[in-house]
This record gives structure tokens, sequence and C-alpha cells, in this order.
């Protein structure tokens, strides 16, 4: 893991000083305006950084086994979205469907996830879309502490990657798991949270519950044009 995240550091840092270093040749040269093309190039670059760094902890992922749900699963459900989102998205744990496939939120619930997000102007690969767990729980039973700490590090890291700047914590598990907290999701949606140095996390009801219990959606509508708000001034 130290490793893992010494390679990580030692891209970013090589990525900020090509970008001091030609910053700073553009003001030598008098140049006070960087074009947007020069400025995507530097974007582009970052972004390659992530994903490579992603793919490494994808395979790592792979092959866990640091619980018992390692035993019983198809597939590790490691998320997937844009490398540099500037928001992700952490539900709880993989079910059938996203266990068979391997992806986050491909069963009914993800349909209406998708759905919820283009209500606010959102596609899947705007953003990054991952779970507390990466290995399903058997009958789809909650997750574990144990096993939420024993996954937690995998999360950890792909925050750190990312660097995303607001989460959305979908459920109990994931909003109590970020915030370090066993108080109720009900009381804990509805605003926005500070999570780390520049970062905001806002709680809301996971898709699952809005099938089960239809009046949450007009709670997470709530939250979710508090999101756009807050998307639209990054």
């Amino acid at each position: 893991m130290k490793e893992e995240k010494d390679k990580i550091i030692e891209d970013f840092r090589e990525v900020l000083s090509l970008t001091k270093r030609y910053l700073k040749q553009e003001k030598e040269r008098g140049v006070r305006e960087i074009p947007r093309k020069q400025i995507s190039d530097v974007r582009c670059q970052i972004s390659e950084k992530s994903a490579k760094a992603l793919e490494r902890l994808r395979k790592e992922v792979g092959g866990c086994k640091k619980c018992p749900l390692w035993r019983e699963r198809n597939n590790v459900v490691f998320g997937e979205g844009s490398p540099n989102a500037k928001l992700i998205l952490v539900g709880e744990a993989p079910g059938r469907n996203e266990d068979l496939q391997g992806k986050p939120f491909v069963g009914t619930a993800g349909q209406l996830l998708t759905k919820i997000l283009a209500s606010i102007g959102l596609k899947r690969e705007d953003v990054f879309i991952g779970n507390i767990l990466k290995c399903r729980p058997p009958m789809n039973r909650n997750p574990k502490p144990e096993e939420i700490k024993a996954c937690w590090g995998y999360l950890d890291r792909q925050l750190r990657i990312i660097k995303p700047r607001i989460i959305l914590a979908m459920g109990t598990f994931a909003a109590q798991t970020l915030l370090k907290t066993d108080e109720r999701i009900s009381r804990l949606r509805g605003k926005f949270y500070p999570f780390a140095k520049g970062v905001k996390l806002l709680p809301t009801y996971h898709p699952a519950a809005l099938l089960r219990n239809p009046g949450y959606k007009k709670s997470v509508w709530e939250d979710m044009k508090l999101l756009k708000k807050e998307y639209q001034k990054l």
C-alpha cells in the first residue's frame, strides 16, 4: 500500500513540476494568458496519471482476500467512471447483477441512479461510481463492520487518486462509514459536510431505498438540487 501511495505522489509531483516549468517559460516569453488547448493538454496528462494509478489499484483489488467475501464472489466490483471526476458517488455494496457483471449499479437501482444523474444534467461517464465494499455480501445482507474495515483502504485510495471535490454518499452504510458516525441517514441527509480539505460530502438515500419507499423521492430530489447547485460552482 505504501509503495502505491508513493507512486501516486511521484506521478502528481511530476505533472506539477512540468506545469510549473511550462508556466515559468511562458511568463518569461511575456505570455499573460495560457491558450485553452495547452491547459487542456496539462489536464490530459493529469487524467492519464490518475487512470494508470486506478488501473494498478484495480489489479490489486482483483486478487483481494482480506475478508471471507472473496470466496463467493463472481467478480470484484471495483467501480467505474472518470479518473479525474469532480464528483464521486459511493454506495453500499454490489448486488447480484453487479457481482455477475463486475460493474457498479447495473440493476434496477442502477437504472434509477442513471435517471437521477440525468435530472441534474450529468452522465455516468462524468462521475466515478463505487461502493464501500467491492464484493457482494451473501443474499445482499448488510455489510459487517469487519468487512467494511477490510475494504476501506481501497475506497480511501480511490478518493486519493481521483481527488473529487464532492462525494455523494448514498445510503446508511456509505454515509455512516465516510462520516464516521452512527447517525441515521434520515437525519444526515439534506446538507453538506466537510470531508477533507476542499472536499464536501452530501448524504442521501440509496436508489434501492427509493424503489422500496417511493416517498423518499421528494427528499432525494431536494438533495439533488443542492448537489447541482454546488457542482455548478466547480
